[in-house]
């Protein structure tokens, strides 16, 4: 007999919850919370490894490569892994573990995934433009009034309402 999923946590206890979280990171290490940090020290450390000698005289990755730590060991990697942990463990104690692909009626699976990886590779590019994601650049950003994590936001949300209309047969 199949178990049923449990209800998800009321989303304004989760809010204030996360809020905790994110002003726990300030107090224990000084910074927010951000995730695309660890796919540029997996990338980091993918370039130190595979091609050295580019990543020594590369200005972007020269310091990197002269502090001699490894950026895998960054905080932020560890970040990441807790959150896929996470995912898993409330997952399955919720009774959620399953593969699905969300979409809408009229699209197929193959287009849904075409294009979750185009709007994945977009948000990390524009990651990368903004000093941060979501996470990084706009909740922890806006945590200490940075005027860059607010335009970040604004930005992030002004840009899904503006294009919404346009794709809006991939959901509706």
């Amino acid at each position: 007999m199949e178990k049923k999923p449990k209800s998800y946590m009321n989303s304004y206890l989760a809010g204030f919850l996360l809020g905790l979280v994110l002003l726990a990171a300030y107090v224990i290490t000084g910074r927010g919370l951000g995730a695309s940090g660890t796919m540029k020290s997996v990338v980091i450390a993918t370039v130190m490894t595979t091609a050295p000698e580019y990543a020594a005289q590369s200005p972007f990755y020269a310091d990197f490569f002269t502090s001699g730590e490894n950026p895998l060991l960054s905080w932020l990697v560890f970040l990441s892994l807790g959150v896929i942990i996470g995912g898993l463990v409330s997952g399955a104690a919720g009774h959620r573990l399953g593969f699905k692909m969300e979409r809408g009626p009229r699209i197929k699976p193959a287009t849904r995934a075409v294009f979750a990886i185009l709007g994945g590779a977009l948000f990390g590019l524009g990651a990368q433009f903004g000093r941060g994601c979501t996470s990084g650049a706009a909740l922890s950003g806006m945590a200490v009034l940075s005027s860059g994590g607010i335009l970040t936001m604004l930005a992030i949300f002004g840009t899904g309402y503006m294009v919404a209309w346009f794709f809006r047969k991939l959901w509706i």
